[in-house]
């Protein structure tokens, strides 16, 4: 028969301990990645938002000044940045925010309206309306003195509306890839929300398609949804760096 004694049950102070001893020994990469995790969407956020814009230049030591963060995970942060195409680096200049490529935007709008006709079309043939159709009804179908007027409020629901129509059509491959071409166009999509006239026509016209889809009429959904976006697609080729300039302006007053 063993000796050995009985385990004690571990006691509050015993666990907490052993917590910390845990939390003390997690690697230093994890800290890491978290900062750099941070300093990436908060940069992403300055260049969709026009507060870094293209031609921009900047060093890894300023930009982990601004941001209170060390060289490695700001690094990090820069290169991914790079491989999404935003920013690019030059061995004696430093770091800048890449020209936009205007053909490559044009081609992810002609990929996102594929996407969403035939979202569009799932919907149409359902024998009732998808669940998710309810929150856009709230935000859409509004009477004009209720819309929104705040540009920045208005392009984050326009985003929710498109993406909101393809995942309810019920396809998870198409929705992820329709929010990936979303991340990419979307700081040419909230210069759309610069103007007064924008902003209510998105209203209007995300009522008309809207309406449509509940009415199971396809040829008028679609054709409603593709003018919609190509007309935001024409406003591309209007985009000046003094538009961005202007827009970065009108944010830091």
């Amino acid at each position: 028969m063993s000796t050995r004694p009985a385990r004690r049950p571990a006691t509050a102070a015993s666990r907490a301990r052993a917590t910390a001893a845990v939390a003390a020994a997690l690697p230093a990469t994890a800290v890491r990645s978290n900062l750099a995790e941070q300093a990436y969407a908060r940069l992403k956020a300055e260049i969709h938002d026009f507060l870094l814009v293209p031609g921009d230049r900047f060093s890894e030591a300023e930009i982990g000044t601004r941001l209170g963060v060390s060289r490695t995970p700001v690094r990090e942060a820069l290169f991914r940045l790079r491989n999404e195409g935003f920013l690019e680096v030059e061995s004696k200049s430093g770091w800048y925010v890449r020209p936009i490529d205007f053909d490559k935007l044009e081609q992810l709008y002609d990929l996102r309206v594929l996407l969403e006709l035939a979202s569009v079309a799932k919907l149409c043939t359902r024998a009732d309306d998808a669940p998710e159709l309810d929150a856009l009804k709230k935000t859409w179908l509004l009477p004009v003195a209720e819309r929104l007027t705040d540009g920045r409020e208005v392009g984050a629901l326009d985003e929710q509306f498109h993406a909101t129509l393809v995942r309810a059509a019920g396809n998870a491959e198409i929705a992820r890839v329709h929010w990936d071409v979303t991340e990419r166009i979307r700081i040419i999509r909230r210069l759309d929300f610069t103007r007064g006239d924008r902003i209510d026509a998105t209203y209007t016209e995300h009522a008309k398609i809207l309406r449509a889809v509940m009415q199971r009429k396809l040829d008028q959904a679609q054709l409603l949804l593709r003018s919609h976006v190509e007309q935001s697609k024409s406003e591309v080729r209007k985009i000046t760096l003094a538009m961005l300039q202007q827009a970065r302006a009108q944010l830091v007053r």
